[in-house]
């Protein structure tokens, strides 16, 4: 079977993000926010989801980068004619004491030799590809109507030419701009240029103030800025993926819908976050994680949408093909009603930077008593509950080590935030709440062996209990850890490096790729365990299974090393920042040497 990889670029500003394929076509592009329908959703349906290429006539070759350090994207498109490059980007820079983040794609038209002929072709569409847009022709401007709020197109290319799609000449660049809702009203080439330019500056900037080691940078880098653009700045949640339906395997049914913020991530996301030394985003997600638990329910839902909306109904659209023909394409994700339990935890430990990192301002930690309450109520309620678990199986509850796991290391962040604001009543609930959790993640021990099962009474092995070792609930340095880590490798380690979640059945059936997540936490596992030469030999493998552009998907299929499931997946590439900080930390290069 040929590796298959997906072959689009991501561009965003933090309000709305765009996959761009190599063949120039805006295939994926949802406004007014990351979870509305698409505009462009080429990447679902070729037919009905619209389209926004510039094409030259007969046969092509295509190359795609970043601009260094940036989210602007590039693709270089050569014909016997010529040739000539598309840039594309979503304006972002400081302007009036604000981040200004318009809905606005600019896409950038410049020959670079010979005469290439072109055609451009722009068909939005709205209502997940049943409403047929309307245009209307300006004198250098298309508006199509029929969407909630009108979307604009303005050129200085002949209108008549992008009307009825006729082919010409490229003998200057041309600059195409569109906007959801309020139109361009400003000089054409000259705005699109300074937008250009300033975007460029902030993306650089952003990076020039990470902190990010010498340790496979580039990969680092380019894993922070794709992680940046999935942040929503409005509300500061950041979603798994800017995709719904990309199966996790052909023909699998696999195919979720992850344009939603998931509970679950939100340790290993602030983890990352602090890594490179980025604390405004920090902030933000917590401001969001804090609205929603504040909310009055005293249980988290596994996810939320961006607004922290929480009835997610999960609808499936049969008009539209799927990706590569993969049904059935859902909006919406069922698992907002699964009871999930390690989240509190996770909620916890995200919360302990704000007590221990002196860049945070003690003092602005006013409500602390309230918070630990909060969310030591909300453990209690549910320590002794079977739940869904980390991979939200529909159908089966138990009671499971991961929840446990993060239960136990969310009570031990509670209780040192107790002990730093001297509330003795707090302290001991936290102790007693930790001590209980501990003996259902020991239910899960199997001594013969020497590992630990997935849940209390299960046979099955399961990548997640990899983070026993990373959360010091086993001692790295202890034969227990070694032994653990080696039982994981026999079962769910493939040739390739490469990790299953789990090898049981699950409601779907046998699980046929390997996430990709899991074996950047098995390299921090052995980075832990002090097998430092396993672990950077396991992490430069993983590299392999990026696209062109150093983007990582969801899931990969061992055998061809093939990308599957939603993409670029935020998760995977905090997964790659986590793995290579401990890396680096273990060889004491923290910083540039």
């Amino acid at each position: 079977m040929e590796r298959h990889t997906y072959q689009t670029g991501l561009i965003g500003n933090c309000a709305f993000l765009a996959h761009i394929n190599k063949d120039t076509n805006v295939d994926w592009l949802c406004w007014p926010r990351m979870d509305s329908s698409f505009v462009f959703g080429g990447l679902l349906d070729r037919k009905k989801g619209g389209a926004f290429s510039i094409l030259p006539t007969g046969d092509y070759a295509s190359h795609q980068y970043y601009m260094e350090n940036t989210n602007i994207l590039c693709t270089e498109i050569s014909t016997t004619e010529g040739s000539y490059r598309v840039t594309d980007f979503a304006p972002r820079f400081q302007q009036y004491e604000r981040f200004f983040k318009p809905l606005m794609l600019i896409r950038k038209v410049e020959p670079l030799d010979g005469s290439p002929r072109i055609r451009v072709r722009c068909t939005p569409t709205c209502d997940y590809g049943t409403a047929q847009l309307h245009p209307i022709r300006g004198s250098s401007h298309i508006e199509f109507t029929g969407c909630e709020d009108n979307i604009r197109l303005t050129t200085n290319i002949a209108v008549s030419y992008v009307f009825d799609e006729e082919y010409f000449v490229l003998n200057e660049t041309k600059y195409l701009i569109l906007t959801y809702g309020l139109p361009l009203e400003a000089p054409l080439a000259s705005t699109a240029e300074r937008f250009l330019r300033e975007t460029a500056t902030y993306w650089r900037t952003w990076i020039k103030h990470s902190s990010i080691a010498n340790y496979h940078q580039p990969y680092v880098i380019r894993a922070a800025l794709a992680l940046k653009i999935h942040q929503n700045e409005d509300t500061g949640a950041i979603i798994a993926a800017s995709t719904t339906s990309l199966p996790e395997f052909p023909d699998s049914g696999r195919n979720w819908d992850y344009r939603y913020c998931w509970m679950r991530d939100t340790y290993y996301v602030i983890t990352a976050l602090n890594h490179i030394g980025h604390f405004e985003e920090m902030e933000k997600y917590f401001g969001y994680i804090t609205d929603i638990s504040f909310s009055g329910d005293f249980r988290y839902q596994p996810l939320y949408g961006i607004t922290g909306k929480k009835d997610l109904v999960e609808t499936i659209l049969p008009h539209l093909d799927g990706y590569m023909g993969n049904q059935p394409v859902r909006i919406g994700n069922q698992a907002y009603e699964h009871i999930q339990n390690d989240i509190y935890g996770q909620v916890l430990i995200s919360m302990l930077p704000l007590y221990t990192d002196h860049r945070f301002i003690f003092s602005e930690r006013k409500d602390s008593d309230r918070w630990i309450n909060l969310l030591l109520k909300k453990i209690e309620k549910t320590i002794d509950e079977k739940d869904a678990g980390i991979w939200e199986f529909r159908n089966m509850a138990n009671i499971h080590c991961y929840t446990n796991l993060f239960q136990w290391a969310g009570c031990n962040a509670a209780e040192k935030m107790a002990r730093t604001i001297g509330n003795e009543e707090l302290i001991d609930r936290a102790v007693a709440l930790k001590n209980r959790a501990a003996a259902h993640i020991e239910s899960c021990y199997d001594p013969v062996r020497k590992v630990y099962t997935n849940a209390a009474g299960s046979q099955h092995l399961d990548a997640s209990t990899l983070q026993l070792i990373m959360m010091n609930y086993l001692d790295p340095a202890s034969e227990k850890a070694r032994d653990h880590l080696a039982g994981l490798e026999k079962e769910l380690k493939t040739p390739e490096g490469l990790f299953y979640r789990y090898r049981h059945s699950d409601d779907f059936g046998l699980p046929k790729t390997t996430f990709l997540v899991c074996a950047f936490w098995y390299v921090e596992a052995l980075a832990c365990v002090g097998r430092l030469d396993d672990a950077q030999r396991e992490f430069s493998k993983l590299l392999q299974y990026s696209n062109h552009l150093l983007l990582f998907s969801e899931d990969v299929e061992s055998t061809t090393g093939s990308q599957w499931g939603n993409f670029p997946q935020a998760y995977s590439h905090v997964g790659l920042m986590n793995a290579a900080y401990r890396i680096a930390m273990k060889l004491d290069k923290p910083i540039f040497i």
